[in-house]
């Protein structure tokens, strides 16, 4: 019997040729979020604060908040701002990377959102071959996927962070998964500690729970770009950080 393989992404930020891509050879694409590109941390030239701000001051962002500075950097940040009609000025960038990002996945594609995404626009540029989930089940190939998308409250204060209760209901409302797909990573130190940017990322403990009690295949997930640990065993599951696509370009492969 021929084995059926489903490609996964995450952290895509705005590589949309990669993208195009990055379903060939396989049943099905799997996307765990942040298509959006804010603010490129490896070249300050890219991205929407850039493009509104310039270099300049995008690598001054970038120097506050990586040495943990966060007022500072908001400081900064609402000084530019100011004048700036900020909501429109975003949301007309974060459509214009969504109409070329959603046009480049392939049929079919199951997304979920990343903590830079904006949830209220997906709908509206996802096409018919794009199925978007959050704190729900779909059965692909045989087996029954999990998706939550977003993540938890931090200083970097980026559009989709939500409360640990929120997520812990969308982790709950899942239930028992065959892959349990999320973009944020369980709490484990090990696979949130960023070796570039020498910092801890945010992680969930109901992420973790539910790994331990439901037992999963896999748990796979994104959000840490160049994370100490991709890969390790919880108790009878598979965690796997599937890459920064935007860096990489290559999804993951899942088979079976």
């Amino acid at each position: 019997m021929p084995a059926f393989r489903v490609n996964v992404v995450s952290d895509v930020h705005g590589n949309a040729a990669d993208l195009a891509r990055a379903g060939d050879g396989a049943d099905a694409l799997v996307c765990l979020g942040d298509l959006v590109l804010f603010l490129d941390y490896a070249d300050h030239s890219r991205g929407i604060f850039p493009d509104l701000f310039g270099a300049r001051n995008a690598s001054r962002i970038v120097e506050l908040r990586t040495a943990r500075r966060f007022e500072e950097a908001r400081e900064f940040g609402r000084r530019l701002w100011a004048g700036v009609d900020r909501g429109p000025a975003i949301e007309a960038a974060v459509r214009k990377q969504y109409a070329e990002l959603f046009a480049a996945f392939p049929t079919p594609t199951y997304a979920t959102y990343g903590n830079v995404d904006m949830p209220t626009l997906w709908r509206e540029y996802a096409g018919p071959g794009t199925t978007v989930l959050d704190g729900e089940r779909v059965e692909i190939g045989g087996r029954v996927f999990g998706f939550v998308g977003g993540g938890l409250r931090t200083p970097m204060r980026t559009p989709y962070e939500i409360s640990d209760e929120e997520y812990a209901a969308k982790i709950e409302a899942v239930g028992e998964v065959d892959v349990l797909c999320t973009h944020i990573p369980p709490d484990v130190p090990e696979l949130l500690y960023d070796t570039v940017a020498r910092r801890f990322e945010r992680g969930s403990r109901a992420l973790l729970d539910a790994i331990r009690g439901t037992r999963p295949r896999y748990a796979l997930f994104g959000h840490v770009h160049q994370p100490l640990v991709r890969r390790m065993r919880v108790g009878a599951t598979e965690c796997v950080n599937v890459g920064h696509f935007a860096g990489s370009g290559r999804p993951w492969a899942l088979e079976w």
